[in-house]
């Protein structure tokens, strides 16, 4: 069997119907997990499903809104209730707020960082019992390019992912004598409804990023598919507390 096989093995995605987060599941459900999709919008939660069934991927959907602690731990408990375990746990919900640090206003602020960060923390809170009891399981948080670089607008946003990094830093190190390994993601510009607003919010970004990325391009969101599936599968047993770039070589340029 492949260290990279997922047959038997069940994921809980949050904001998993649409973008990057759909992308997840189809690469987990693609490497034989069943998938748990947590996200606020049932419309798209059920074009999803179809599009995951269309792959033989068995997947069901629980609505989940991470800013709501008892919403976390119903979709953890939904999840083991539906499917028996849950082994997998994908953090991508998430959103931005755009503008200068001085027009931002509290109620913005907390709530991009409650939905970012601590929705993170809430979901995985909720997971830890069962995985623990299990024998191990994976967190795969979704962080950003702005959890290294800032950006002059986004001030909340790269606070929440750079705040990611930090919290799977120091989760890898308290549950690793669980078996239960804790890594991150960064993506960098990848094709989303996210970028699509970027695009109108941020003068010639385009050429910008296209002009530091050797790849010369943005991502798509199954090109993350495969890290995240290296992260939640056996192959990475003894990888945690890392945080994986995937920004068509953006970072590295000087």
């Amino acid at each position: 069997m492949s260290q990279f096989d997922l047959t038997g093995r069940v994921a809980l995605v949050t904001g998993g119907n649409r973008g990057i987060g759909l992308a997840i599941a189809n690469g987990l459900g693609g490497s034989g997990a069943s998938i748990m999709i947590g996200a606020r919008d049932r419309a798209k939660a059920d074009a999803a499903m179809e599009e995951l069934s269309g792959r033989g991927i068995n997947a069901r959907f629980t609505p989940l809104d991470v800013t709501d602690q008892d919403q976390c731990t119903a979709a953890v408990e939904v999840t083991v209730s539906a499917f028996g375990r849950i082994d997998i746990l994908a953090n991508n919900a998430g959103i931005t707020v755009r503008k200068q640090p001085e027009e931002f206003t509290l109620e913005e602020w907390n709530r991009v960082i409650a939905t970012n960060l601590t929705g993170g923390f809430l979901c995985t809170q909720a997971a830890f019992p069962h995985m623990k009891a299990q024998g191990g399981g994976k967190i795969i948080n979704v962080g950003s390019m702005h959890s290294i670089f800032g950006a002059s607008h986004t001030a909340a946003y790269a606070a929440s992912k750079g705040g990611i990094v930090q919290l799977t830093k120091t989760i890898a190190v308290a549950w690793a004598k669980h078996n239960i390994q804790v890594n991150a993601i960064l993506p960098g510009y990848i094709e989303s409804e996210l970028l699509e607003k970027a695009r109108a919010q941020v003068d010639d970004l385009e050429e910008r990023v296209f002009g530091r990325t050797p790849a010369g391009r943005f991502g798509t969101p199954d090109e993350l598919a495969g890290a995240v599936t290296f992260l939640a599968s056996d192959a990475s047993n003894f990888v945690t507390g890392s945080s994986v770039v995937i920004d068509g070589g953006y970072s590295v340029m000087g």
